[in-house]
């Protein structure tokens, strides 16, 4: 016979006293079948993770495949007709004013989508697209273009590709590569600069690519527009070595902080020549929200200590004067009171970067909610009124948007908390349900029907698909640390990139489990943990945490817990104490 420690325990039963032995045997029973349902359920989530990994991977294709049979060379797939349109100058143009009259398209699916052929581990068609740009794209075209969407969509992607073809552990590339998507990169930068020439330094949201900025063109723009360009700009000068790009990115994001309110709040629409606001209501939401985003991403990707004080200064005003609950609400940026009661869908990224910022709780809490409106509608309307309980009657489109999946991701990559995979089988679920067609994927027209549209935005293909599927295969990123920029476009955190963080800062530090830290690497970046070996008193070890947030008066003097921030050791809640001190007076 066989012994194992499993018979011997058992065995070891007969020996004892009745209800000691029945006690014993209860208990090792137990034993062995949580072991085997823990056992059980791990084999039932591998088997469902990679299920759902090619139901994602055949959506990504569907859709791909389409736009390469129906539109390509062309900027975008019209899935119902089977045609195309070249977007570009359509894009942020509600009004198509100046549209061109002999633009052919710049193939803008196919740079999109680059990227997730690399993490779907396609190749082939990867270097097949990289080839037919190299030869094909040029950008000296007479098209008047948003320069955030030119640079998250174009720029972007041309960079990402750039580096996933360059990196040799990914083995993209089989053929020769001589940098042809940095110099497309290069050549669409310095298009961009034209645009930066004012006053201000705050950039005009339209560029002609030919022609640089127009005459008489509007001087109005966005938040976001004007302060989302500095990962993708401060990206090709660290490539190309020319500081122009980073320069002009990062002086119209200093101007605009210092155009912020006295409570750190900014708002949705100014102009670039006056530099006065236009739009006094500020929120996490359209026209502002990739601004937040941009700074916690940058200091990841650059760790220059400037855009984390910036972040954590602006996400503490959020939470001061947006939150309610679960919800955010608009305010206006001079008094911090609230002006619009409404969930935006672009807002759903939020969770995902409070993953990044560490508040996990106040992550879930949030994601929560806009999966219960997804639930609600079948899919995510593009404005939901608050306080009226429902869609507003004019915005009850839904164009693709990836910003849900892109926060289920995060939260589940966090957490591994398998339940976030069951929400993105649900979203999985409604996609082909209701908005897959024989020519690729349609945007909703009205949730409330789920009437079409004949558009299949890029974006689905860049990252829709693409956190979909990073949602049940994370190999890519296990690999890599990797920042994805708003467009999710991947692009690898090296720590030659990074400026020294100082030698002194006045909050707590978090300490680096590996020792010595590389080019003053951020915390964020290296994913160290708020609170490990803290046994060491290495200064060169020391630093900040990813969930620190600074109190608001640096003499930590504070009127109400509001006051105060988030302790970067302990990632505890400070308080406002009774002799006005922000501390940790509260016991766990």
């Amino acid at each position: 016979m066989r012994y194992t420690a499993s018979s011997s325990i058992m065995m070891s039963c007969t020996l004892l006293h009745p209800k000691k032995r029945l006690f014993l045997c209860l208990l090792v029973s137990l034993a062995f079948f949580l072991v085997v349902v823990d056992t059980s359920s791990q084999q039932h989530l591998e088997v469902k993770k990679k299920l759902m990994r090619e139901k994602v991977r055949q959506m990504f294709y569907h859709a791909y495949d389409n736009y390469m049979a129906y539109a390509f060379p062309h900027d975008e797939l019209k899935p119902l007709t089977k045609s195309f349109t070249d977007s570009l100058s359509e894009l942020g143009n509600l009004k198509l004013e100046h549209l061109p009259t002999d633009y052919n398209g710049s193939a803008v699916t196919l740079v999109e989508s680059l990227s997730s052929l690399a993490i779907l581990g396609n190749s082939s068609e990867f270097e097949k697209g990289v080839h037919w740009l190299s030869d094909n794209l040029i950008f000296d075209i007479d098209a008047r273009v948003n320069l955030f969407e030119c640079n998250i969509r174009v720029l972007g992607g041309l960079i990402s590709a750039h580096l996933l073809a360059i990196d040799p552990t990914n083995r993209l590339i089989q053929g020769s590569y001589n940098n042809q998507l940095l110099q497309l990169a290069e050549d669409l930068g310095k298009r961009f600069l034209p645009a930066f020439e004012t006053p201000t330094g705050l950039p005009y949201a339209w560029i002609n690519l030919k022609n640089g900025v127009m005459e008489n063109e509007t001087t109005e723009t966005s938040t976001s527009g004007c302060g989302s360009l500095i990962l993708e700009m401060g990206a090709l000068s660290r490539l190309t070595g020319d500081p122009r790009f980073e320069s002009a990115a990062l002086r119209a994001l200093r101007q605009l902080w210092r155009m912020r309110s006295s409570l750190d709040l900014l708002g949705t629409t100014l102009d670039v020549v006056t530099g006065e606001w236009l739009e006094y209501s500020s929120s996490i939401g359209a026209g502002v929200d990739s601004f937040y985003e941009y700074l916690l991403k940058a200091y990841i990707l650059f760790g220059k200590e400037d855009y984390w004080q910036m972040f954590s200064s602006a996400y503490l005003a959020s939470q001061k004067y947006f939150r309610h609950g679960p919800w955010y609400h608009e305010a206006n940026m001079w008094s911090g009171k609230p002006t619009y009661w409404q969930l935006t869908s672009l807002q759903a990224f939020w969770p995902g970067l409070q993953v990044l910022a560490g508040d996990i709780a106040a992550a879930n809490s949030t994601h929560r909610e806009f999966f219960y409106v997804w639930e609600k509608f079948g899919v995510l309307p593009e404005r939901y009124l608050l306080d009226h309980q429902m869609i507003h009657p004019t915005m009850k489109y839904y164009p693709l948007r990836p910003e849900l999946a892109e926060s289920t991701f995060y939260l589940y990559q966090a957490t591994k908390d398998p339940w976030y995979l069951d929400v993105g089988e649900a979203m999985v679920k409604s996609l082909n349900l209701y908005t897959k067609v024989p020519g690729g994927f349609a945007s909703v027209r009205d949730v409330t029907t789920m009437q079409l549209e004949d558009h299949q935005h890029s974006f689905f293909l860049a990252e829709t698909c693409k956190y979909l599927y990073l949602l049940f295969d994370d190999s890519f990123v296990a690999k890599r640390n990797y920042i994805f920029t708003t467009e999710g476009h991947p692009i690898q955190v090296v720590s030659s990139w990074h400026e020294k963080l100082p030698k002194s800062y006045s909050g707590n530090w978090t300490l680096s489990k590996r020792g010595a830290w590389e080019s003053g690497a951020s915390a964020l970046s290296l994913q160290v943990c708020p609170s490990i070996a803290l046994n060491s008193r290495r200064p060169e070890q020391h630093r900040e945490s990813a969930c620190h947030v600074p109190d608001e008066k640096i003499n930590h003097r504070c009127w109400s817990n509001k006051e105060c921030g988030v302790d970067a050791t302990t990632c505890r809640q400070r308080s406002c104490s009774g002799v006005g001190y922000c501390g940790l007076w509260n016991p766990l």
